[in-house]
């Protein structure tokens, strides 16, 4: 990798706070706007890092619907996933002081932890933790946390040995937020600090992020923070509440605002050199935290407006997403929260970065503002990215909708449960999860997840013995399948769940919980 800034340049690091827009940005204002109508999203902050200075950091719309209040530089979102980041350069902080190696293996550095299968236990070091590749299966174990939950970071990598492993170990890319959780541990244990107090110290002060948050719960009165929205029943947009992650910081909850990520972005694009020249971490762990650890398949694009965006290479590094962008090496990752998402993406041969933080579950509100923006700096034709994102969605969509007319064909009319409503309530048990009790009056079922406050819902009746939980939180958008195997005395035997929507985030796992009767 060619050398990304020269140390003349390194101590150029400014920002433009009342420069005019630069020529390539000077239709950025019509394209977030459009985007804003296009995605229904209330709130937009973008910074832009070009050869060392922060050529643009400007909000657009609001930060609440409703509400006057605009979305400025300083807005305050939830930047999720792109915590990960972080994370990685925490251990990395770590290995460079010697105290630990990216190699070692977990259980020497935390003998307690488990998987459920003992040679991945064994096996797995901490770079692996970093890098989606444990044969875990996509957001296994989220409902640990997801939504928030009363289980303490310990308590989540405790139950991490009772989550079920869906393939080999290093031998296919899963998207997974656990495992930051035992690295989050690792850092607090190798450092001595709280993995607060460590962001805090050896990150955000240093880089100058002086007004992000370890979370939701270390917002400060007067912070100037956005609020979170949501489409209610996939339809209806409204505000939801914030979401925190005490016990899995290391995936997600940090709050910031482009104004800060935008330094944070300077650093990354001068190999860990800080405004004043200093070292925040060395290029060769630059050099290891972007090195492509687990391979990604390529997938054919959703749409064919979206063609040229498809790249010719993709995976994962340590904390960072790799591939390529019109002939150009991109680093980058996304974020997603109830109400926030969010995009980081560095270009580091053309020492640009732009970040995209949004008030709307939206992804292709980001990617749309991310790739216009590259497009201006890169040259050659500019493509109708929020055109193309907005088809992509539609099919989404309409996917979805022929997803569910399918279930409604194969669904026999009429039927009515085996038991009696009274006798599918009880206390059932998944090994990893927990509790869940399903109590009823006679008229209705409802159900509710012991350590899950949101998780609360009523059960209606679909057919035979499997029933839809509707939860009463209706931004959620995860109502789910609720199947009951009999034995052949007429007894529940277990409990599987299934989201109905393929638009359900991921994180809401249903589909690995196995539920069985407590007495």
């Amino acid at each position: 990798m060619k050398s990304l800034i020269g140390g003349a340049m390194l101590l150029a690091f400014t920002t433009l706070a009342t420069a005019a827009t630069p020529a390539p940005l000077q239709d950025l204002d019509a394209t977030v706007e459009r985007v804003r109508a296009r995605f229904d999203v209330p709130g937009i902050a973008v910074a832009v890092v070009k050869d060392g200075k922060v050529v643009l950091e400007q909000g657009w719309g609001v930060r609440e619907q409703g509400r006057p209040e605009p979305v400025q530089a300083d807005t305050l979102f939830a930047i999720a996933s792109n915590t990960k980041a972080f994370t990685a350069l925490s251990l990395n902080l770590l290995a460079e002081e010697g105290k630990l190696k990216m190699d070692d293996k977990v259980v020497d550095h935390l003998p307690s932890f488990r998987l459920s299968d003992p040679f991945v236990t064994q096996q797995m070091t901490l770079r692996d933790l970093l890098s989606h590749r444990s044969g875990l299966g996509l957001g296994a174990g989220d409902l640990l946390f997801w939504p928030t939950t009363g289980y303490s970071n310990a308590e989540v990598v405790e139950r991490l040995g009772k989550v079920p492993l869906k393939g080999g170990f290093r031998e296919r890319y899963a998207y997974d937020n656990i495992l930051y959780a035992v690295a989050q541990q690792v850092i607090e244990k190798v450092s001595g600090k709280s993995y607060q107090d460590f962001l805090q110290q050896r990150i955000f002060d240093k880089v100058g992020m002086a007004g992000t948050r370890y979370n939701a719960d270390h917002l400060r009165p007067g912070d100037n923070a956005a609020v979170g929205h949501a489409k209610f029943d996939f339809k209806d947009l409204r505000t939801v509440a914030p979401l925190t992650w005490q016990n899995n910081a290391g995936a997600g909850g940090i709050y910031s605002s482009v104004h800060d990520m935008a330094r944070w972005m300077q650093v990354q694009l001068a190999q860990g050199r800080l405004a004043d020249g200093s070292a925040l971490f060395t290029a060769k762990s630059q050099q290891q935290m972007w090195q492509m650890i687990t391979p990604q398949v390529v997938a054919e694009p959703a749409v064919a407006e979206l063609a040229p965006a498809r790249p010719n290479f993709a995976g994962y590094a340590e904390g960072w997403s790799l591939s390529d962008f019109r002939g150009r090496r991109l680093v980058w990752h996304t974020g997603g929260w109830p109400g926030m998402v969010s995009r980081v993406t560095l270009v580091p041969g053309e020492n640009l970065g732009v970040v995209v933080l949004t008030n709307q579950e939206a992804g292709a509100a980001f990617n749309a503002i991310t790739l216009s923006v590259l497009d201006a700096y890169l040259g050659g034709d500019r493509h109708d990215w929020v055109d193309a994102y907005g088809k992509a969605v539609d099919k989404s969509r309409d996917k979805a909708d022929a997803a569910w007319a399918k279930h409604q064909a194969a669904r026999t009319a009429r039927t009515t449960p085996s038991l009696a409503l009274e006798r599918y309530a009880g206390r059932y048990r998944d090994r990893w999860y927990g509790d869940m009790h399903i109590t009823g009056n006679g008229k209705a079922l409802r159900l509710r997840f012991d350590k899950t406050a949101q998780l609360v819902g009523t059960l209606e009746h679909w057919q035979h013995d499997t029933f839809i939980v509707r939860w009463d939180d209706r931004s959620l958008n995860a109502d789910a399948f609720v199947n009951f195997s009999l034995d052949p005395d007429g007894k529940v035997r277990e409990v599987r769940m299934q989201a109905i929507s393929e638009l359900t985030d991921f994180s809401f796992d249903f589909q690995d919980l196995l539920f069985v009767p407590q007495g």
